[in-house]
């Protein structure tokens, strides 16, 4: 039986959707099927940008350290970048320009003004080292790349990179950081018109193949996906004004992931555009600087992965701050432990825990469970988020299962993704006959209608909410000469969610030990991708039948050895 809450959020989405109503729903013909969308979505992007920082505009939109900046500067130093793009820098509808850099004013400029250019946004990994970079930026053909100064000293550093990089130093104030840049542009630029089926975004997504792929999406994707989460928040302020209530007077959010991220491109950073919400931009993650910053900008929705808000319930200093104006202290990218959403509930101070489920393919839509209901259901992502996701649990043969058996998640959506770039075998496999998207993780639905994940079918470990490919580290120990085989399968931990372990059998006549693999390792892929743990195996990998190493036989006893320690 659906909950109270969950009858009274449907009643509202359903007045919420309905013809007359704020979010009226429409459908769009794509790929010869009719998909929902909501009507007042913008055709593209720019439009967006344009028409809310017109109805904010002397609202604080950014606050960088010292530096605020309302709706309007932002948007109108993104017109420049974009008409510099345009007659500086050459940029046509359809290009590639790369962003390589942190969290900052600069980077969300940039992003917007490529887009207000017509460009594709290419949302380059700032963990990434060199030859990561290089990758990325010659498999979808950038021909421009803005990066802060670490990434454009690994960008020079790599080999192949046939992209222009324009260093950008993203510690000046954002009119003198992206000055340069702006000189290159005339008043007189024509910009062009953009529509729906336009590129807009390429982020880039681990799978288990082992090399990250360009996932794009076109202005229709991006932006339904963002009113999507719009439809959510309304929803639940509505049932906060029946409820009696005190709203907030402003809203305000930090920014705690990376935006290369999609958690952080679409529901943090885009959707701020519509609520008129702040933005505090943190460029690196430090729970007790969180709490300072929370205090001071009152901020009313906390978002990151599940480590953060963890940190700040546990932090030894935490009664020195005022965390009272945080509403909700929402979660992705990666599973929370039961045991902490019972105590953010009951020792955060009134700040509700809640989840969400959605991947870069989907433009970050999928499931969220809020409040009393996930307090209910600790362990479940949530219901499908209405009024743009249908969800299917599917079998091998891509059929439905009855309600309570496994299978493999899959989305079917308006927000979906078009396609992995250059790449039509992986898009092809990524989606059913009928236009699901195949999410690789393996889950169930009850009989309430909520999604509960359970494994993962792809070879994917999950690391604070970053995706790390099994197949890429082991391709990396691979290069070592010393490495006769090697597998690599994640890890419990309590922090994190999992870190990779591996396990290694070095060359006979070889001498080589851990740590010397991980100082390898370093300089050839993201620090996060190390594993934080390397066994060296005495004898050779089991094999099974097919002669492939027998992954499952590694995990159940080198898991053991690993929880052992944790105990010990």
């Amino acid at each position: 039986m659906p909950t109270v809450l969950d009858q009274r959020m449907d009643a509202v989405f359903a007045a919420l959707t309905a013809p007359g109503g704020q979010m009226p729903l429409t459908q769009v013909m794509r790929d010869g099927r009719d998909y929902p969308a909501i009507a007042v979505a913008p055709p593209a992007l720019p439009y967006y940008f344009a028409h809310f920082c017109a109805e904010h505009a002397d609202k604080t939109f950014l606050v960088s350290g010292e530096e605020r900046l309302s709706f309007a500067q932002v948007h109108d130093i993104a017109q420049q970048v974009a008409r510099a793009l345009v007659a500086g820098f050459g940029v046509a509808k359809g290009d590639r320009v790369g962003i390589a850099m942190r969290n900052s004013p600069s980077w969300i400029a940039l992003y917007m003004g490529v887009l207000i250019a017509g460009g594709v946004a290419t949302l380059l990994n700032g963990w990434w080292q060199a030859g990561e970079l290089a990758e990325a930026v010659a498999e979808v053909d950038c021909r421009l790349v803005f990066a802060d100064a670490p990434r454009a000293q690994r960008l020079a550093e790599a080999a192949g990179v046939n992209a222009e990089v324009v260093p950008i130093d993203d510690r000046l104030p954002l009119a003198e950081a992206l000055g340069k840049v702006i000189a290159r542009g005339r008043d007189d630029a024509t910009l062009p018109m953009l529509g729906p089926d336009d590129l807009a975004t390429i982020l880039f997504t681990s799978g288990s193949t082992g090399r990250s792929k360009g996932a794009y999406s076109d202005h229709r994707a991006v932006t339904q996906a963002v009113f999507n989460y719009l439809a959510s928040a309304l929803t639940m302020l509505a049932l906060a004004t029946q409820d009696g209530a005190g709203l907030p007077s402003a809203h305000a959010t930090l920014l705690t992931v990376p935006l290369f991220h999609v958690t952080a491109e679409v529901p943090v950073f885009l959707q701020s555009f519509a609520m008129g919400r702040k933005l505090v931009l943190m460029p690196k993650w430090d729970a007790e600087e969180a709490m300072r910053l929370i205090e001071r900008e009152k901020i009313t929705y906390f978002v990151g992965v599940p480590l953060m808000s963890y940190e700040i319930l546990t932090h030894p200093r935490r009664g020195d701050y005022d965390l009272s104006t945080v509403t909700d202290f929402a979660a992705g990218g990666a599973p929370r432990p039961v045991e902490h959403v019972r105590r953010l509930n009951e020792e955060m101070g009134g700040g509700k825990p809640l989840i969400g489920y959605g991947l870069t393919e989907t433009n970050g839509v999928g499931c969220g469970n809020f409040r009393d209901n996930y307090l209910a259901k600790p362990n479940s992502t949530g219901r499908p988020s209405p009024p743009l996701v249908e969800l299917a649990i599917l079998d091998g043969n891509e059929r439905p299962v009855p309600t309570g058996e496994r299978g493999e998640i899959a989305i079917r959506s308006i927000c979906n993704f078009k396609g992995y770039w250059n790449n039509p075998q992986a898009t092809a496999d990524a989606f059913t006959s009928d236009g699901f998207f195949l999410t690789g993780d393996i889950g169930y639905v009850d009989e309430d209608g909520y999604v509960f994940i359970v494994d993962r079918k792809k070879d994917i470990i999950i690391r604070g909410g970053e995706n790390i490919s099994c197949q890429e580290v082991e391709a990396a120990l691979y290069e070592h000469p010393a490495v006769a085989e090697c597998a690599v399968f994640g890890l419990a931990d309590e922090r994190l969610g999992e870190v990779p372990g591996a396990v290694v059998l070095i060359r006979a006549g070889e001498v080589m030990d851990a740590e010397a693999l991980c100082d390898f390792l370093e300089a050839r892929i993201a620090k996060f991708k190390v594993p934080a743990k390397i066994w060296l195996a005495d004898a050779p990998l089991p094999r099974l039948g097919t002669e492939k190493i027998d992954k499952v036989a590694l995990k159940a006893t080198y898991r053991a050895l690993w929880a052992e320690r944790a105990v010990a």
